[in-house]
């Protein structure tokens, strides 16, 4: 065993820690834990009598006269029927208390993880993939599941039929009792030892399926991309490489940690041989009965049935350990800053925007905004423009406080950003990203999102606006027609439209508006920036575009190229330059 585990394992971590926080959560129902216990205590002292009974009944044969008391062996045997009987109806119902209160846990468990999922800074999901954490809430929570409902019952059980056994095997014989004086502690020492080099396996295997929901999630939600690049086979390729590391994975944690059940059921066999050996010697002695003789063997079996069970659950509990883990780290990942004691509700805001000598990388040392200075008047059109990578989104994600800035300072209406709360800020701002997300529902809850109380009126003339309110009374039930999981049955443009009558509704003095027409074409895009101009009057608004045609009417352009602002100005201003706005407004209008 010495070999196996390599390099490539990760040390364990806090066990004690990981196991004292599921602790926490299973004694919220502590009554009930009380009852499981109260339930397990009985029906494993009604299955202990049953050896004791079963020596009585052999007992009640005269030994070399074949005489049988078949009254007394009817009566014992009765009674072991009857105890038998009221044991299973109590583990019965213990098993059923446990699957309820693993219910209870793994519901809280998941409310936990998705609450702070929605806590966690934007930072965090930019660095993970998606399927991983999906994994981690369904796939990790359901292996702690499975051992909290049927683990946690063996190891009750180990506990008190073993000390029950123990007892009994002592009242009868204590001198043979000596026997586990060796055999215990080997035991001991082997499961020790083995599970000590098993549990990375088990951290390594939950990890490993991570990865593999992660790759899968990704490849799935590739598919058009994947396919027109002909990556079929090479997809193929890559994923039986990760698929192949998982199965690996899966294969040495679940054969090594089945080492265990064997090893320790070896050593009990081996103590019942000696029990056997040494049990025949005391009878030839006058020293125990034939009756005490099998009902220690049977205690015997009971005594180490349950420590060769433990032995065999185990690997479950380091597979549900590691899962533990993994959903625990999720949960004590650090969320979003809080805000400041005395940060400020933005009410009544103007519009007035300034960005002051701002610095910020999302890698230390690493800057994408270098000394940028920004002045976005109430009512003002502002475009950003610049090469990919010249960190216009960047911008965005500084003035939304995504991310905070590395130094300088953001203020709207003369505060600081970082002394107003976060909610108030952001919902300051209605925002239409470059990737439209719409969520399963009616077309109308998705146009209501930030305003559910929107009446259907209120709807209507933000559909409108948006050019998308003749397409949606084609549909077949008008704005009750139910979107299918991300708007997957309309077009691309179509949704970019309905994102966009959401961020119209929304009665928010700034609006953001990132790529927001990439998905539809020229004439549609004039008539909304159109309606948009008309609908956001005296709101200040920031466009990020790559198609300069359509920001030739915005207030203010802002040219950015490596994080600086390298040119400023209108339109016509920045054409008369000839500099860096010219040749890309230059470059697009020869390419077209």
């Amino acid at each position: 065993m010495a070999g196996l585990v390599s390099d490539k394992f990760e040390k364990p971590r806090n066990r004690k820690g990981t196991i004292l926080r599921l602790a926490t959560y299973l004694f919220r129902y502590k009554y009930l834990l009380l009852l499981a216990l109260l339930l397990t205590i009985g029906s494993n002292l009604l299955a202990l009598v049953g050896p004791m009974l079963s020596g009585y009944a052999i007992d009640a044969i005269e030994p070399g006269l074949g005489n049988v008391v078949f009254g007394r062996v009817f009566y014992y045997a009765g009674l072991m029927v009857l105890f038998y009987f009221l044991s299973s109806v109590l583990s019965y119902v213990l098993s059923v208390l446990m699957i309820h209160i693993s219910r209870k846990v793994v519901y809280q468990m998941r409310q936990d993880v998705f609450h702070n999922l929605l806590e966690l800074p934007i930072g965090y999901f930019d660095t993970h993939q998606t399927g991983d954490i999906i994994s981690r809430i369904s796939y990790d929570i359901d292996t702690v599941n499975t051992s909290l409902s049927n683990d946690l019952i063996q190891i009750l059980t180990t506990v008190i039929t073993v000390a029950g056994a123990l007892a009994m095997m002592i009242a009868i014989s204590p001198r043979l009792v000596l026997v586990f004086a060796v055999t215990v502690p080997l035991s001991i020492v082997l499961t020790k030892y083995i599970t000590g080099k098993t549990r990375p396996m088990f951290r390594l295997r939950s990890q490993k399926l991570g990865e593999l929901n992660g790759f899968v999630e990704e490849m799935i939600s590739g598919q058009k991309t994947l396919r027109a690049y002909f990556q079929e086979q090479n997809t193929i390729d890559r994923f039986g490489g990760k698929n192949e590391e998982a199965v690996e994975a899966y294969y040495r944690a679940e054969y090594y940690g089945s080492v265990t059940g064997p090893a320790v059921n070896f050593v009990n066999n081996l103590s019942l041989s000696l029990v056997s050996v040494f049990g025949a010697l005391l009878f030839l002695a006058g020293k125990m009965s034939v009756g005490d003789i099998s009902s220690f063997i049977l205690y015997s079996r009971k005594f180490s049935g349950p420590i060769n069970e433990a032995a065999n659950i185990v690997a479950e509990l380091q597979s549900a350990l590691a899962a533990a883990e993994r959903v625990f780290g999720l949960i004590d990942e650090k969320p979003e800053p809080a805000d400041r004691v005395d940060a400020k509700v933005v009410e009544h805001v103007r519009g007035d925007v300034r960005l002051e000598h701002v610095n910020f990388g999302y890698v230390s040392h690493v800057p994408i905004i270098k000394d940028l200075n920004l002045h976005a008047k109430p009512g003002m059109l502002v475009a950003i423009v610049g090469p990919t990578g010249a960190g216009k989104t960047t911008i965005i994600n500084l003035l939304m406080r995504f991310y905070d800035v590395d130094s300088g300072k953001i203020c709207v209406d003369g505060c600081a950003i970082e002394q107003a709360t976060r909610s108030s800020l952001r919902k300051a701002y209605a925002m239409v990203l470059q990737d439209t997300w719409l969520f399963q529902g009616t077309v109308f809850e998705n146009i209501a999102y930030g305003r559910p109380d929107a009446t259907p009126q209120e709807v209507i003339e933000a559909a409108k606006a948006a050019e998308i309110h003749s397409y949606i009374m084609h549909l077949p039930k008008g704005y009750d027609t139910v979107l299918t999981d991300d708007g997957t049955n309309i077009s691309k443009g179509q949704k970019q439209l309905l994102t966009i009558a959401r961020a119209m509704l929304m009665d928010a003095h700034m609006l953001i508006l990132d790529e927001a027409t990439s998905n539809v074409d020229t004439r549609t895009e004039k008539q909304i920036q159109k309606a948009m101009r008309k609908l956001m009057e005296h709101k200040t608004c920031f466009v990020i575009a790559h198609r300069l045609s359509t920001i030739q009417d915005a207030d203010e352009i802002l040219v950015v190229d490596h994080g600086r602002i390298v040119e400023q100005g209108t339109h016509d201003g920045l054409m008369q330059q000839e500099g860096f706005y010219y040749q890309l407004y230059m470059a697009q209008y020869t390419n077209h």
